[in-house]
């Protein structure tokens, strides 16, 4: 049953607004904590369009918003975080693939292409709704089926677009990257978020 975690970060800032994360991505909350901010992580009681329902930038608006209204039914009063990420590779779009076969297959089919992930942030507040979208540009280098195999088997990137963690063994994947925000390939780009909430709340008050 969707529910609230405690509070993450740090007492350091002077908020006096609930913060709520929209997500129970492990990767999501480890990079809003950078901030110092408190917050509260909540399941979404939201169903997520899958790939190949809608275009690749309505799919992550439809879904990042989805689960922004889902948290803000449950805390009106609070600033709800939401973010959403697919990976475009030519005319395939890829969401999380699930398991480890899946993750072999996305590997394989990425391996020595370029591809773009779109990452969609979301911001409510009080009725009113914010909303970007990032564009990563990964450059993978060519694969063998042992690497595939050996890095899926370690790192497990089921809940990943993609198939990998960028945060962890999955740089090695890659040639190079072309971003504007290095936190949005991991799940939430902090650059953006940062410019939404700054007119909603002070940062860095002792």
């Amino acid at each position: 049953m969707p529910g609230t975690m405690p509070h993450h970060g740090t007492s350091k800032t002077a908020m006096t607004r609930q913060i709520v994360l929209a997500s129970t991505s492990p990767y999501r909350r480890q990079l809003l904590a950078r901030l110092q901010l408190p917050f509260d992580v909540h399941e979404p009681a939201f169903t997520e369009a899958v790939p190949g329902s809608m275009p690749p930038a309505a799919l992550v608006r439809h879904n990042t918003l989805g689960k922004a209204a889902s948290a803000a039914e449950r805390f009106p009063e609070a600033i709800i975080i939401a973010a959403d990420q697919i990976a475009i590779c030519g005319k395939a779009v890829l969401g999380k693939p699930g398991n480890h076969d899946a993750a072999c297959r996305q590997l394989r089919m990425l391996a020595g292409r370029t591809v773009d992930f779109l990452t969609g942030l979301a911001v409510l507040e009080k009725g009113r709704e914010y909303y970007e979208a990032d564009i990563t540009r990964v450059h993978f280098r060519k694969l063998s089926e042992h690497e595939i195999a050996t890095y899926v088997s370690m790192e497990k990137p089921f809940g990943c677009a993609g198939s990998f963690k960028a945060e962890g063994l999955g740089i090695c994947l890659f040639e190079s990257i072309e971003s504007c925000d290095p936190t949005a390939l991991i799940g939430l780009p902090l650059i953006r978020l940062c410019r939404l909430i700054r007119p909603l709340e002070r940062l860095g008050e002792n």
